[in-house]
């Protein structure tokens, strides 16, 4: 891919809504904060990066529609759905806004679903599926888990070899099933080594998507925020009970 990948999202995102004729319509997105009840409500185990603080999600909303994006920079705000697609995209809390935002408007014309995240002990259910939607999609690769959702890593461990890097340093050194969470530093002997990349969707909103794009290796993303971006690039996703 030639162009920057976010850049990729922002021009298809902009021939999307020229069919919609939104592109000059002055409609206001409106993003804020979700508690961790109000996002994934009260799951039986507490290790994910919502409950733990590092991470919340940002929610947009878009005529009827919302969508979500994880990130580590959160807050509230309101603007022009124009001004949003052309904004500066400088830091994770802007790519959050910037990628919270497509799912939202995505998600209003029908092209995407499951862009809000599933609560309770459903995130205990997706997990069930995950190694047969590996299976389908790839055979059975050396899986490269960027970024760690706990009871993905605990299934897919289970029965495929895999590594994990995590950018919570308080996740290093954690092990799943004898594997050991790795630093982000070891991103390019992880991708040298496996046969395939599977990406949570934060990715694009903590800009290392691209070095994952880059390197050529089949690639697949998973949960709420990856809704879009997924559409966008044509590639699988994995996130079976989203709302």
């Amino acid at each position: 891919m030639k162009k920057n990948t976010l850049e990729t999202l922002r021009i298809k995102t902009k021939e999307i809504l020229e069919k919609y004729d939104f592109s000059n319509e002055h409609i206001e997105i409106k993003t804020k904060t979700l508690t961790p009840e109000e996002a994934i409500g009260n799951p039986e185990h507490d290790d994910y990066p919502i409950i733990k603080g590092r991470e919340r999600l940002l929610e947009a909303e878009f005529k009827n529609s919302k969508g979500v994006a994880f990130t580590d920079m959160f807050g509230n705000f309101d603007a022009k759905l124009g001004d949003i697609i052309n904004m500066n995209l400088k830091n994770n809390f802007r790519r959050a806004i910037f990628i919270s935002t497509l799912n939202a408007v995505l998600r209003e014309l029908n092209l995407i679903e499951k862009t809000r995240h599933c609560k309770n002990e459903d995130l205990i259910t997706c997990a069930k599926d995950v190694c047969a939607f590996i299976t389908k999609n790839f055979g059975k690769p050396k899986i490269f888990l960027c970024g760690l959702q706990p009871r993905l890593a605990e299934k897919l461990s289970s029965e495929f070899e895999i590594r994990i890097t995590d950018m919570d340093e308080g996740n290093l050194k954690k092990e799943i099933n004898g594997v050991k969470v790795e630093g982000i530093e070891k991103t390019n002997d992880c991708i040298a080594w496996c046969d395939m990349i599977f990406a949570t969707g934060s990715t694009f909103v903590n800009d290392t998507a691209p070095q994952l794009i880059k390197s050529g290796k089949p690639l697949a993303l998973f949960g709420v925020t990856a809704a879009a971006p997924a559409y966008l690039l044509d590639l699988p996703r994995f996130c079976p009970i989203g709302y």
